[in-house]
């Protein structure tokens, strides 16, 4: 159920047969040069469409921003902080529960660290502090296992590889612009630095070119199962 198409009588009658929402988290954010700049929210949000279906729970809009650091100063990048990331989620769980939801999945289209991070920051503080909450907070792709090695060829894919471009030409092939060289960053971890764009130009993780629609549809698949196993242990998580 898409939460904000419903009205508030439909909401109260819904809520009589769930508790349970999922909240997408996504970007606007450089994905080479032949993905969209809303590719991170464009793949969960068609995933967790179809995950809210099959299971009968509430879907929260995605939320479209998220701490982008290794990409900041890539063309078209528009992200957050950190603090501005925790303190929506705050506001956002802390309202929903009022209302009487109490379960709830904050699943991210997005991997990066540090907005990962501020994700279970938020979710630690708030089932502290409120009374029977349950909260899950992950990227879709930290829950997928072992799996995803039978369907990628390429090694270490990531952002804008392989795996990602196969998403979209899977979802939405109209706005998969060719595809951008194969590229791996080369950050001097564990050292910050200030020119991103000279350590990663191209913004891509892996090999596009061995993207394909059908290697998407199997992902997808192997997404929207992880994630309605997780939707439906969350009841039962002991808090």
């Amino acid at each position: 159920m898409l939460l904000g198409e419903l009205t508030m009588t439909e909401f109260r009658k819904a809520l009589r047969r769930t508790k349970t929402v999922i909240m997408p988290l996504g970007t606007v954010e450089a994905h080479g040069s032949h993905l969209p700049l809303n590719t991170d929210t464009l793949i969960i949000r068609e995933l967790v469409k179809k995950v809210a279906d099959r299971t009968g729970t509430f879907m929260l809009p995605p939320l479209q921003y998220g701490v982008c650091t290794s990409t900041s100063a890539h063309p078209g990048t528009i992200g957050i902080t950190t603090s501005t990331l925790k303190s929506i989620l705050m506001d956002v769980v802390r309202d929903a529960f009022g209302k009487g939801l109490c379960n709830f999945i904050l699943v991210s289209g997005h991997a990066g660290g540090l907005h990962i991070s501020a994700m279970r920051d938020a979710s630690e503080t708030l089932v502290r502090e409120l009374k029977g909450v349950r909260i899950g907070a992950f990227s879709i792709y930290e829950v997928l296992g072992k799996e995803v090695a039978a369907i990628a060829e390429t090694k270490n894919d990531s952002h804008a590889g392989e795996l990602e471009t196969s998403l979209v030409l899977h979802l939405a092939p109209r706005l998969v612009k060719g595809r951008a060289k194969e590229e791996y960053p080369a950050f001097p971890k564990p050292f910050a630095v200030s020119d991103k764009l000279r350590c990663w130009p191209g913004a891509v993780w892996g090999n596009p070119a061995k993207a394909s629609a059908e290697k998407g549809e199997k992902l997808f698949d192997l997404m929207a199962e992880k994630l309605s196993e997780l939707v439906r242990k969350v009841e039962k998580v002991r808090t």
